[in-house]
């Protein structure tokens, strides 16, 4: 006797979908397990589930979020300004704390904060948004030289700012206040690098110990882009008062973006401003007399922060040399141009033939000068070293004659207020 099963269930699902009812009378009742006394149950109707709700089901136990768009990650690729997503909520587990008190739970990697503002600045933080990389670099100040040796290391986990998730990056140094192209300077730019190494020393010369209590360094990391430009990565600032001199002290900083309010901005600018008045730059000068030779040498090093005479920024510098009183077309001295720079290094020598007693009577005037082709030139700035001078510029003088045959040098600063009296600009 043959008896009817029903059809096996689509391959296709995985749930047992019940056998359907077309099964015939002969064959439940030629079934072994029916007994004469049952009644035959109707058959339970089919539960039928799509295959889009069986895998939802499994797969999303929980509401569905909502996939990050490219643009988040790269913000700058938005042709209309809007404004960032807001920060992720981080959940506070209380958990059992010391003395069996209760208290907020940390996850891994924060640290409980001594106050309730610690807490609240660490979890407030968005790691995406804060975290722009570190930066590693010493500081060494030789007073005997005035120069600040600034050594650019390296720099780890910077920010991605180009489209390869990479970026140019190179390092730019300002002394504040009176940040200006006098006072910058900048490492080389490597490429397609989120972890640079530079080992670069940049100088700054002519920084006096009263500079070192006053001035603060300012070390931006930035990214190179030759189609537009240049973006700002980072930054970190330096008291330099907290550096000992003839100690280099190594730094491992993470950048910033420092955002100031407009007061601060005011401060800094108003302090340039009384910067720029007194001073307009700095030159280094070399006093030796010969007493074989019977002459004077007067040496021009090297200048530093000069003001800008330019409308690029810069200045074409020279300095003129006069021995007062005039003694002729002898007396008067003129260096080499150094073309687009604010801080030149000229290394010339000059000398003047006069006996120690004349010398001890007479005044140098040195004069610094932006040349012009077909104008009249830019008086910079200017000095005076002689018996009539005060201070460091008579403590110079004095030393030459005291000192003979023994090269001495100094820094000065350059004022408006030392135009020479009897040399027009030419």
């Amino acid at each position: 006797m043959s008896v009817s099963r029903a059809p096996p269930p689509p391959s296709t699902s995985h749930l047992a979908i019940p056998p359907s009812s077309t099964s015939t009378p002969s064959s439940s009742a030629s079934s072994p397990l029916a007994t004469p006394n049952s009644t035959a149950l109707p058959p339970p109707s089919p539960v039928k589930i799509s295959m889009q709700e069986h895998f939802a089901i499994n797969v999303c136990p929980g509401p569905i979020l909502p996939i990050p768009q490219i643009s988040d990650f790269f913000p700058r690729f938005h042709d209309y300004p809007c404004t960032p997503p807001p920060p992720r909520e981080k959940k506070i587990l209380k958990e059992e704390t010391f003395n069996g008190e209760t208290g907020g739970g940390y996850k891994d990697g924060e640290r409980r904060g001594d106050n309730d503002g610690d807490r609240e600045e660490v979890f407030d933080s968005d790691d995406d948004d804060t975290y722009l990389g570190t930066l590693e670099f010493s500081l060494l100040f030789d007073q005997e030289n005035n120069c600040l040796h600034c050594t650019i290391h390296k720099a780890k986990g910077l920010k991605a700012m180009d489209s390869n998730g990479l970026a140019d990056p190179y390092v730019k140094l300002h002394l504040l206040p009176g940040a200006s192209k006098a006072n910058k300077l900048r490492t080389k730019t490597l490429k397609n690098t989120l972890n640079p190494v530079w080992n670069e020393t940049l100088v700054y010369h002519g920084i006096t110990a009263a500079d070192m209590t006053t001035k603060t360094l300012r070390l931006c990391v930035c990214d190179m882009d030759r189609l537009g430009r240049n973006e700002f990565i980072g930054e970190v600032r330096v008291a330099l008062k907290k550096l000992k001199e003839g100690e280099s002290k190594r730094y491992n900083m993470g950048l910033e973006r420092i955002a100031q309010n407009k007061e601060t901005n005011n401060q800094l600018v108003e302090q340039g401003a009384l910067v720029a008045e007194e001073e307009r730059g700095r030159i280094l000068v070399s006093l030796c007399y010969n007493t074989e030779k019977g002459c004077l040498l007067v040496g021009i090093i090297r200048c530093a922060h000069l003001a800008a005479m330019d409308s690029n920024g810069y200045s074409d510098p020279f300095v003129k040399i006069i021995l007062q009183p005039d003694m002729g077309k002898k007396s008067k001295c003129k260096t080499s141009v150094k073309k687009k720079t604010l801080n030149p290094e000229f290394n010339e020598e000059f000398s003047y033939e006069v006996s120690l007693d004349q010398l001890a009577k007479k005044t140098l005037e040195i004069s610094v000068w932006d040349y012009d082709l077909g104008m009249s030139n830019d008086f910079i700035g200017g000095v005076e070293l002689g018996i009539n001078a005060s201070g460091q510029r008579l403590r110079h003088w004095f030393e030459c004659l005291k000192n003979k045959g023994k090269k001495v040098e100094y820094w000065h600063t350059l004022t408006q207020q030392g135009a020479p009296s009897s040399d027009k600009p030419d």
